[in-house]
């Protein structure tokens, strides 16, 4: 398929998730100096405002708390080195800026309008829309003025990343042994020393497991542990309140009915003549006069359409399908090509159809009409967008009037509870330090152990632990750090020293064995029935036996190998056969050089990058120390 269609899906990927990267219509110098004047950083005297940060660091908030849901853990952006490193993030686009600017790089005011309005999102009846533009950004809490100041410096920087990883060089040469290698066969057998079995005959003496104890006490340390019970606010827990009524349900399908069906798709079929938007006058004719050689050939035999853009066409994504470009709807394809497939009726072939990317033959070959459903059909669907709009609403309603009751009357959670109609739930034991996991994240575990909530037995604050939700503590029981005894941690410690025990003694075997087969010596081995593997594909094969397996010397078959491992004791290898590829295949190899290309192009877009910063003036202020808690 033409690359254009590429592009704009990947255009619209960007407006919807308005990324960070740094992409002007209305006033980019506004923009740039309606920023604080207070910095934190500076690349080649241009200053990174803290509000441009963040902006950044909201936006990178918003992006995995969308990623993670549920477990998103918002203390994650109050650390040091996450905050650093998306200053680093935002300094790194300052520079591609300017070299960009420096490199002679431009985007101009035309390609801005038709990118921007070529967007479905910013579309009304397949127009650009002003409004639905501003209304789109307005939800995300971008102005015009700075979306368009970001999307024309991410295209800047795509232009001049581009020229670095998309232009990696892969020889065939290199592409045919890669192949070779990823696609060898090896017939392997494997045999474990059983861990379970030398475990249950190790012994372990009093003795030994005093030493242990003696010489290890950090590992008996109980931190402080507090017992807790809380108090949830979230849209979830609020959603069983909610009452939708048959009313609302109604109206919204009626306010709303574009949204419950399908819109109109086709499926075309094209031949491309292809001419660059720039080329000589003369090579535009020449084309337009072969495209227009086809187009004869079509008209005459128009059942051979397909067979002809095999041999014509040249799109190299469709042109081995007989062109076919499969269905989609509008928006989806540049505008002269669109119009004119949606004017055709099915089995109707169009005349020349002149686009950015040459001259189009277009046959349609299907119509898939719109469907709207039917309330009943989509009657649920409607009663869960209300009712989880009408819980949102509640939720911001009560979040602040829980947050004030939890510390207005912090002796008791009980008052929260029943404002929000929850209940005080047990929440066990919590230790100092522990991992932190929903709904116990990091703050929350700070705010139960802190001298207000334990030695003055008050509520903790009302705290975010996932979007739209909160939550609240109590502690109500308390105990201090202490150590075990040894009469408390023996069975553990004994537990410890037998796998100990157990492992080496397997291990020991294992290298025995092992060094006895080399040798050539006939060892009693419970090998498992032989299996084909590759470097890819390896059933029931951990990675790391893996490389060892394709690393092994195999001049002389059987040849063997040995690794230990934790969990299973001593693996044992034998390797019987290798089977190499005979012939590279053209797929393969394209395959494998479109690979060799993009990482060498990411080398050389990474080399440019380290120089780029070398050469350039470039200061970060470090955070508060007061935030490296």
């Amino acid at each position: 398929m033409f690359d254009f269609v590429h592009e704009r899906k990947r255009l619209v990927q960007i407006v919807l998730a308005l990324i960070v990267l740094p992409f002007a219509l209305w006033g980019v110098d506004s923009y740039r100096h309606t920023v604080s004047d207070a910095s934190l950083a500076q690349v080649n005297g241009e200053k990174i405002s803290s509000q441009e940060f963040e902006n950044a660091l909201e936006q990178q908030r918003q992006r995995i708390r969308e990623m993670a849901g549920q477990n998103f853990d918002a203390t994650l952006f109050d650390k040091p080195e996450v905050k650093k490193t998306i200053l680093e993030g935002v300094v790194t686009q300052h520079l591609l800026d300017g070299e960009a600017r420096k490199t002679g790089l431009v985007v101009s005011d035309e390609q801005m309008v038709q990118l921007i309005a070529s967007v479905a999102a910013f579309q009304k009846d397949g127009k650009f829309d002003k409004t639905s533009y501003e209304t789109a950004l307005r939800s995300q809490g971008m102005t015009p003025e700075m979306f368009e100041h970001k999307v024309r410096q991410d295209l800047l920087m795509r232009q001049l990343t581009a020229a670095y990883n998309q232009n990696g060089y892969a020889a065939e040469a290199v592409a045919d042994n890669l192949v070779r290698l990823g696609e060898q066969q090896r017939v392997v057998a494997i045999a474990k020393i059983d861990l379970a079995e030398m475990i249950k005959q190790s012994k372990v003496s009093d003795a030994e497991i005093k030493d242990y104890f003696e010489k290890n006490p950090q590992q008996f340390q109980i931190p402080d542990r507090a017992k807790v019970e809380y108090v949830a606010l979230s849209v979830e827990s609020l959603l069983s309140q909610v009452v939708v009524s048959e009313a609302e349900i109604k109206s919204y399908f009626d306010e709303h009915t574009g949204e419950f069906g399908t819109k109109e798709q086709r499926q075309a079929a094209h031949i491309l003549i292809t001419i660059a938007k720039d080329a000589p006058e003369a090579d535009k004719q020449a084309a337009k006069a072969k495209a227009e050689q086809v187009l004869q050939q079509v008209k005459q035999t128009p059942a051979k359409f397909a067979e002809l853009a095999k041999q014509y066409s040249q799109d190299p994504g469709s042109a081995a399908q007989g062109g076919d470009l499969g269905f989609f709807g509008r928006g989806m394809m540049v505008k002269p090509f669109e119009d004119a497939v949606f004017a055709l009726k099915a089995g109707e072939i169009s005349g020349l159809v002149q686009s950015d990317f040459g001259f189009h033959i277009i046959k349609l070959l299907a119509v898939k009409p719109g469907k709207v459903q039917a309330l009943s059909e989509v009657r649920k669907l409607i009663e869960a967008r209300i009712r989880q709009q009408h819980a949102a609403d509640k939720f911001a309603e009560l979040a602040e009037k829980f947050s004030n009751t939890v510390y207005e009357q912090s002796d008791s959670l009980k008052p929260a509870a029943e404002l929000v109609k929850g209940t005080v739930q047990s929440g066990g034991w919590l230790s100092k330090g522990q991992a932190a996991t929903l709904p116990w994240n990091e703050k929350v575990l700070q705010a139960v152990f802190s001298e207000d909530v334990l030695k003055n037995k008050r509520n903790t604050a009302a705290i975010e632990i996932a979007p739209n939700a909160l939550l609240a503590a109590r502690v109500t029981e308390y105990q201090p750090a202490t150590t075990r005894s040894l009469s408390e941690a023996t069975q553990d410690i004994r537990g410890l020293l037998q796998r100990q025990h157990g492992l080496q003694a397997a291990v020991q075997q294992g290298k025995s064995l092992l060094d006895r087969l080399n040798r050539g010596e006939k060892v009693p081995t419970a090998w498992k029935p032989a299996q084909t593997i590759t470097r890819s594909q390896h059933p029931g094969i951990g990675q790391e036996l893996v490389r060892q397996l394709f690393r092994a010397d195999t001049s002389k078959l059987p040849a063997y190998v040995g690794m230990e491992d934790e969990q299973q004791g001593y693996i044992l290898a034998r390797i019987d056969q290798v089977q190499q590829t005979a012939q590279v295949d053209d797929v393969k190899r394209a395959r494998y050089q479109q690979q060799i290309r993009q990482m060498v192009g990411e080398e050389l877009l990474a080399a440019y990058l380290a120089d780029a910063r070398k050469r350039a003036d470039i200061t970060m202020k470090d955070f508060p120390a007061e935030e490296k808690r």
